[in-house]
């Protein structure tokens, strides 16, 4: 990561977390009234092969004992109503602002992968790697829903994963790594725009 790229991360971390600290704390207090607790999910992901981080998100759905692997739909009924609405408006990822002021992760970049998965394709994560994770990035822009779709048609966590590897892997580290090649200050602010807005959008749509 260069030396601009972490600069704005950190600023623009700053600022938004000082503007939303009012309103994050009253969303958490709904969500401790509505789901109760844990407020926070809290799990390993990777920033490079062989160095974990634990990420920091919004509980989204409902707590299990063991859990593991991508969310397809195996998991899609522990999904709650809260849970829904967070992961639609992608406000479930606001704590990820504590990763990228600790330099976790970037705003923009790779969405951080499971170790399991960095393992199983270590050439390949070798290279997405070289790129800080982000909250979003090339791949979640363009793959994002169309890895939803595949996922959720999935009955059990052995296909979930056996889809998530074969279908959804590679075609993302294609994107991150064309972003990879590409990236500059501007082009992050493009992606971040575009995120922006199309939360908005499919806000509006109800969707």
């Amino acid at each position: 990561m260069t030396w601009g790229k972490r600069l704005f991360d950190l600023g623009l971390a700053l600022l938004l977390s000082a503007v939303l600290a009012v309103p994050f704390t009253l969303l958490l207090l709904v969500l401790l009234i509505r789901d109760g607790r844990p407020v926070f999910y809290v799990a390993e992901r990777m920033k490079a092969p062989g160095v974990p981080f634990r990420l920091w998100k919004l509980r989204t759905m409902t707590v299990v004992r063991q859990d593991s692997g991508v969310s397809g739909g195996d998991k899609s009924a522990r999904i709650t109503p809260t849970g829904r609405f967070l992961r639609a408006t992608r406000l479930d990822e606001v704590p990820q602002l504590w990763n990228v002021i600790r330099g976790d992760m970037s705003f923009v970049g790779p969405r951080p992968p499971l170790r399991l998965y960095v393992e199983r394709f270590p050439r390949l994560y070798a290279e997405v790697l070289q790129s800080r994770p982000g909250i979003t990035g090339l791949a979640s822009l363009h793959f994002h829903r169309h890895e939803e779709y595949l996922l959720s048609r999935c009955g059990t966590a052995e296909e979930t994963d056996a889809v998530y590897a074969r279908r959804c892997v590679p075609r993302k580290a294609a994107l991150d790594l064309i972003y990879q090649r590409n990236q500059s200050v501007c082009f992050d602010l493009v992606l971040l725009w575009r995120t922006g807005s199309g939360v908005l959008l499919r806000k509006m749509l109800g969707k």
